[in-house]
């Protein structure tokens, strides 16, 4: 028998990094198998997905998915970390803009973009997290990486402090385009807040607050492993081919079923059986669940 597994939508409360909330549901469920999709930092709240047991092995896919946030920025105030968290390291005047002009700042941001991340950050050099170096005075030349903003637009203006929706590609940094935005505008900026509201399909309304969880309800917040893979195209299997494909063996794709890289892969009985390569001509399983003693 398998132990549990699924997805958590957490709600991350501020001042916790995302292995301070791995570690937290280790202790909570007894389960060592616990991993995150999609690194917050501390500063941050919001959806955190993880993912507990086997469903560790779907990770990988709801990494890529688009996000979208909540950010307020402050004007005036450039810091080391593009974040309220870093040191100022630059003040410049920021009264004179206006709303409008904010907002025609906005438009270069939209669409494909080139946006180098910040020093401070989680990207290696070498081995080392560029923000280890950066706290040892160390500056490396961070290439720029090709992202893309879907949405980009100002819910609010109380100047200096101005907040922002984006809906943006995965690895966008929101500090980066705080920052990016302060310079754009000449009067420097960073970010002072940072909600994630969604992540691929899962959004707010389903997450659950850390705090609220406990030993008595965990498993009830835990969702099917499935859920992860729910933008993948739905793919039917018989009965022969979920014990074909759990064998490693390729068995021929039949006219009903859809030709694509990946596809979730259901039985018969609608359990999910995992991941699985619809070639034109055959199946190929890529990461099966479906228990070899259940067949």
């Amino acid at each position: 028998m398998f132990p549990p597994e699924g997805i958590f939508n957490i709600d991350k409360p501020g001042g916790m990094t995302s292995h301070d909330v791995v570690n937290r549901i280790r202790r909570l469920t007894g389960i060592r198998r616990v991993g995150h999709a999609g690194t917050l930092d501390p500063l941050a709240t919001g959806i955190l997905l993880l993912g507990v047991g086997r469903a560790t092995r779907l990770i990988e896919y709801l990494v890529g998915q688009p996000k979208t946030y909540e950010a307020t920025l402050r004007l005036g105030q450039a810091t080391d970390t593009y974040d309220a968290e870093g040191t100022v390291v630059e003040e410049r005047p920021f009264i004179h803009i206006t709303p409008s002009q904010f907002q025609q700042a906005l438009e270069p941001f939209r669409g494909p973009i080139q946006q180098r991340p910040p020093m401070y950050s989680a990207i290696k050099r070498q081995g080392q997290p560029l923000y280890k170096l950066a706290r040892q005075g160390v500056t490396v030349d961070v290439p720029p990486r090709a992202v893309t903003i879907y949405e980009l637009e100002m819910l609010a203006w109380n100047a200096p402090f101005v907040r922002l929706r984006a809906a943006v590609s995965s690895g966008t940094y929101i500090r980066s385009l705080a920052h990016d935005l302060g310079q754009a505008l000449d009067c420097g900026a960073h970010l002072t807040q940072l909600r994630r509201v969604s992540v691929g399909d899962f959004g707010l309304d389903t997450a659950v607050p850390l705090a609220d969880l406990d030993e008595s309800n965990w498993r009830m917040a835990l969702l099917p492993s499935d859920t992860a893979v729910v933008h993948l195209p739905r793919l039917d299997v018989t009965a022969a081919e979920v014990q074909q494909l759990q064998r490693g063996q390729c068995p021929p794709r039949r006219p009903d079923q859809p030709i694509e890289p990946l596809t979730r892969a259901y039985a018969p009985d609608g359990r999910f059986i995992g991941i699985v390569t619809a070639h034109s001509d055959s199946l190929q399983a890529r990461k099966i669940f479906y228990p070899p003693d259940e067949l």
